[in-house]
C-alpha cells in the first residue's frame, strides 16, 4: 500500500515527505493509522548519526492511531483499537522472561537497526529499501507497522492526538518516579534538566507523594512551568551552585536525584547532593563514549547508588493507561507539555525542539 512518510536521508539535513510502498502485516504484525507521533530528541539523535541508525530510513517512535489490519495471530488488538505504539522486545530472553523488557537483551536490533528481526524492512521507494521498524513502528508516517509486544489499547474515548508522548519521553520520566526508583510519600527528590522527561518525573513525583520536588534546569521559563507542575523548589543552574542550593534547602541531601540532561558534570551534581543511602537514576542519554568519574569515597561511605533507567523501568501495558487516567484526573497535566504541528511541518518541529523553543512537539496526520 502507499503511504506518506518523513524519510531521512542525510545527517542534519530536513526530513523528506515522500510516497512510499508499505508491506501488509505479516504474522505477528499490526497496521495501524497513524494519528499522531511524537517528535523526541532520539529521532535527531538517530537522523544526526550519533547512533549508527541505517539510512534512508523512516523514524518516529511515539505514534499513536487506529488499527487497521492484523497478520495471522494478533490477538490483542482487532481493526479499530485505539492504541499506543511504544519501545519493542523480543520476548525471550533473560530480561524478558523477568519482565523486565526495557533491558531486553536484543533491545538495539528491535529498536534501532532499522529492519524487523529476520532483517527485512516493511518499506521501499521506487523499489529501494527504505529502513524501517524503528522501535518496532517508525511512525514518522500516515501508516505504521508494529508488534503485539509494542502496542497498547487505549480507552477509544482519550484523544489520540495527544498520547504519543506517552510510549517514550512521558513514560521515561515517570516510571523512573514510579517504577525504577519507587520513590515514596515523604521523600526528596530532585531532578536536574526540564525538558519534557524531567517534567514528567516532576508531575509523577508530586503523584506519588514526595514531600520536597527540587526542579534544577538553566532556562527560567522552563523552571516557571516546573513550580507550576508540582515542583516546590527550583534552582537555576546558570545563576549559581546547584549543589550548594541544593544542600542548603536539604541540609543533608536529598533521598533521589533524577538526570534528564546526558551530560556528565550534571550526572556529577546528581551524585553530589545524595543524601546516605540515596539513589540517582540516569535517564538522560550521553553521547557515545562518554564517560563519567565520581568520588568514590562520597558512594562508599553513605552507601549511596548510581543507576541508568531505560524507558522508566515500564511495563508500557499498566503504565501507559495509568498515565491516561491520571492525566483524566488532573493530576498529571502533561499535555502543558506539547505543541502541536501539521505532520508536513515536521522539519518546523523539530528545529523548533532543537532551539528550545518548544518542549514535546507533536505532529498530527491530516483527518482520514
Amino acid at each position: 500500500m502507499k503511504i506518506h512518510a518523513a524519510v531521512a536521508r542525510a545527517p542534519h539535513m530536513p526530513f523528506s515527505l515522500e510516497s512510499l510502498d508499505l508491506e501488509e502485516p505479516r504474522e505477528g504484525e499490526i497496521l495501524v493509522r497513524v494519528v499522531a507521533t511524537g517528535v523526541c530528541h532520539t529521532d535527531i539523535v538517530m537522523r544526526d548519526q550519533h547512533l549508527p541508525v541505517p539510512q534512508p530510513v523512516v523514524l518516529g517512535h511515539e505514534g499513536a492511531g487506529i488499527v487497521e489490519r492484523v497478520g495471522l495471530g494478533v490477538s490483542k488488538v482487532a481493526p479499530g483499537d485505539h492504541v499506543v505504539m511504544t519501545f519493542n522486545s523480543c520476548g525471550h530472553c533473560p530480561s524478558c522472561n523477568d519482565h523486565e523488557e526495557t533491558y531486553c537483551h536484543e533491545f538495539f536490533p528491535r529498536n534501532f537497526f532499522g529492519s524487523r528481526a529476520d532483517g527485512s524492512s516493511g518499506l521501499s521507494y521506487r523499489g529501494e529499501r527504505v529502513n524501517g521498524n524503528i522501535f518496532g513502528q517508525s511512525s514518522f508516517a500516515s501508516h505504521a507497522l508494529c508488534h503485539e509486544r509494542n502496542i497498547v489499547k487505549v480507552p477509544d474515548d482519550a484523544d489520540l492526538a495527544l498520547l504519543g508522548p506517552l510510549a517514550c519521553g512521558i513514560q521515561t520520566g515517570a516510571g523512573a518516579v514510579m517504577n525504577a526508583l519507587k520513590v515514596e510519600p515523604g521523600k526528596v527528590l530532585a531532578v536536574f534538566g526540564m525538558g519534557s522527561v524531567g517534567l514528567a518525573a516532576v508531575m509523577a513525583a508530586r503523584v506519588v507523594g514526595a514531600s520536597r520536588i527540587i526542579a534544577v534546569d538553566v532556562n527560567v521559563a522552563r523552571l516557571a512551568l516546573a513550580a507550576e507542575l508540582g515542583a516546590t523548589d527550583i534552582v537555576d543552574g546558570k545563576t549559581g551552585d546547584a549543589v550548594a542550593a541544593i544542600m542548603a534547602l536539604t541540609g543533608a541531601g536529598v533521598d533521589y536525584a533524577i538526570d534528564a540532561s546526558g551530560v556528565p558534570a550534571v550526572i556529577d551534581q546528581c551524585v553530589r547532593v545524595l543524601a546516605p543511602r540515596g539513589t540517582c537514576g540516569i535517564v538522560g542519554a550521553s553521547p557515545h563514549g562518554a564517560t563519567l568519574t565520581l568520588d568514590l569515597t562520597h558512594i562508599l561511605s553513605g552507601g549511596r547508588r548510581v543507576r541508568g533507567i531505560v524507558e522508566g523501568d515500564s511495563n508500557p501495558d499498566v503504565l501507559i493507561p495509568l498515565l491516561i487516567d491520571l492525566h483524566r484526573q488532573g493530576r498529571f497535566p502533561f499535555d502543558r507539555l506539547v505543541t502541536f504541528y501539521d505532520f508536513a511541518d515536521i522539519n518546523q518541529a523539530v528545529e523548533d525542539a532543537q532551539r528550545g523553543i518548544v518542549l514535546k512537539p507533536v505532529v498530527r496526520q491530516p483527518a482520514a
